[in-house]
């Protein structure tokens, strides 16, 4: 039935009044988007040339150009392909800067500086508005230490914070009444005031918006203010490790307990406030820097461990575990398996990983000697100490010195040593846990890959420390492995309290029995309060018959800044060793042991 030409008119006039309406609150919404301010011209002014809305008009800008739909332009297929491509390299470099790839971050850098260089009319005048460049006392901490390490990467590369502590002797203990007369390692905001004092220099317009580009990505794909410090060749970085939790009840508790003031309260460090560096040992709190909220540190902590898209860290998987790109550690916490947000960065240097430059003290060479004969003797070796000692980085030097016929099989929590990159040509193959298979099934498969030598990142729980002492026995040549332990009486109880404690024996003795059966030698690594890290001793174990199952011999000890040596090495050990050993490399470890420890070899 067909409407009335009145009824038609009126719906048609309700439909453009439909479209009428639409459009204009479009409209409205898109202009209250571009109007950041409520003020007068000036206001909106000044809040556009600002980092925030500088952020956001790169976000916006970035995430259309990924998402264009370029098949709606009508372009030719040439045409058509270079833009695909262009956009698919971006998208890449996008989730690649999130992982710590410093090409794709600077990739992402260029992009964002060409942007703003050539559509968002800056000027000198924006540039000292966005960051008061030309006056000093209205720059923040922050600000000015950007500023610095600016000019110093010029020179001096991912060295430059480096360069900066020895420069200005920033690692050296202070005392400081807000820690309670405490000695500690701090960078404060009059260190970097005073640094910019000496470091100032006149800074081009293209030097401003490098820094300020800089600024803008770290609030976007970076890791906000610790960014460009993660890049750094230091030992490590994290963040949320001191300064009160970030909840109210818990700040008011510690009022309550402290009787202070709220004024007095407010400005107590938050869990945000925190940020420290590992540098050669030390732990060094940078107390001029501060992520702002701990939204922010929120975000870092979620961002930067997604490598390999590890899985998601939930309140019920309250930390991950994982590597970044560049091969750097990273353990994320969260509440309420943590009472705060905080993450941990632990970096290695790899192309420093020779015994030669991590053993410098007097008579080194006695010692890298010995460690290059013991590996060549396919001695079953523990290398012990404590955390920040340096035990990963020996460990990836010692493999240098393993015979290059023998196949290597890695067994670690998260992918540290990165073997493969030392040693290419080598046949080498790494495992490591994941949520559905445990250190023991990875060390169980390992069996079964033809593997020489067994090395084992960290011998953590009871059932690696039980499969370390087991697979030393039958499943490959010899084992190399990390510990915690203090003394070489603790490496030996703790093992076998493991195999106890895992029903591999139940005999407390012959237990002990089977671990110093297995255990050849000790590595024990110090570091002390400087940050110097050194090899305080090489152990050998000797086995006895009766009551007391084993004999520790120190055979080089550190004493007085130097190495020296200790007890002989027994004739059960040098035997075993030269079996493994090439002819020359036989003739080269009797002239080695006579010339440091002279007289007759072993007992």
């Amino acid at each position: 039935m067909a409407l009335h030409p009145l009824l038609n008119i009126g719906v048609i006039v309700i439909i453009i009044g439909m479209v009428i309406t639409l459009l204009y609150f479009k409209i409205s919404k898109q202009r209250s988007k571009n109007v950041v301010s409520k003020g007068s011209p000036a206001v909106w002014h000044d809040q556009y040339y600002s980092i925030e809305q500088m952020t956001t008009y790169v976000k916006e800008f970035l995430h259309e150009h990924v998402n264009e739909n370029l098949y709606a332009r009508g372009l030719s297929g040439e045409e058509l392909r270079r833009r695909n491509n262009k956009r698919l390299e971006l998208k890449r470099a996008l989730k690649g800067c999130v992982y710590g790839d410093i090409q794709d971050k600077q990739f992402v850098k260029d992009l964002i500086y060409d942007l703003l260089q050539q559509t968002y009319g800056l000027t000198e005048e924006h540039m000292n508005q966005i960051i008061p460049f030309e006056d000093v006392d209205r720059c923040t901490d922050q600000d000015l230490f950007e500023i610095i390490l600016f000019i110093n990467k010029q020179h001096h590369g991912l060295n430059t914070l480096s360069h900066l502590i020895q420069t200005y002797h920033l690692d050296c203990p202070m005392y400081s009444s807000e820690n309670g007369d405490v000695e500690s390692y701090r960078i404060t905001a009059e260190d970097i005031r005073r640094i910019y004092q000496k470091e100032a220099r006149t800074l081009s317009f293209e030097q401003k918006l490098h820094i300020i580009v800089q600024r803008i990505y770290q609030s976007y794909k970076g890791f906000s203010v610790i960014d460009e410090i993660r890049d750094m060749r230091i030992d490590g970085v994290s963040g949320g490790v001191s300064g009160h939790p970030a909840w109210t009840s818990m700040m008011d508790l510690a009022g309550q307990m402290t009787g202070e003031p709220i004024q007095e309260r407010n400005t107590i460090p938050k869990s945000y406030d925190s940020i420290w560096i590992f540098y050669r040992g030390k732990s060094i709190h940078l107390s001029f820097l501060s992520f702002g909220s701990e939204q922010e540190l929120k975000r870092v902590c979620q961002n930067i461990y997604k490598y390999n898209n590890p899985g998601q860290l939930s309140e019920t998987v309250g930390y991950k575990v994982n590597e970044m790109k560049d091969g750097s550690r990273v353990v994320v916490v969260r509440p309420h398996f943590a009472e705060s947000w905080a993450f941990f960065v632990r970096k290695f240097d790899i192309p420093r990983a020779t015994l030669e430059s991590l053993i410098q003290d007097p008579n080194a060479e006695m010692v890298i000697g010995l460690l290059k004969y013991l590996m060549k003797g396919a001695r079953i070796t523990a290398i012990t100490g404590q955390q920040g000692s340096g035990k990963t980085t020996l460990l990836m030097a010692l493999v240098k010195h393993i015979y290059g016929t023998l196949t290597l099989r890695v067994q670690e929590m998260a992918f540290e040593l990165h073997l493969r990159k030392i040693y290419p040509y080598r046949n080498i193959l790494s495992f490591r846990e994941t949520d559905h298979i445990r250190g023991q099934d990875g060390l169980d498969v390992q069996k079964k890959t033809d593997g020489a030598v067994n090395i084992i990142g960290e011998a953590a729980t009871d059932p690696v420390a039980s499969w370390v002492i087991q697979s030393a026995q039958v499943a490959s040549l010899f084992t190399l492995f990390t510990h915690h332990a203090k003394t070489f009486k603790d490496l030996v109880f703790s093992l076998r309290n493991s195999l106890l404690k895992t029903g591999v024996f139940s005999n407390e003795h012959i237990a002990e029995q089977q671990v110093v059966n297995v255990i050849g030698f000790d590595v024990h690594l110090r570091m002390d309060r400087n940050g110097h890290r050194y090899i305080e001793r090489i152990t050998e174990c000797i086995p006895l018959e009766g009551a007391p199952t084993f004999e520790a011999r120190n055979i080089i000890e550190y004493r007085d800044g130097a190495y020296w040596a200790g007890s002989r090495l027994s004739e059960r050990s040098v035997r075993d060793m030269i079996e493994h050993m090439t002819v020359q490399d036989t003739s080269n470890f009797y002239a080695f042991m006579d010339q440091h420890w002279r007289g007759d070899l072993g007992d």
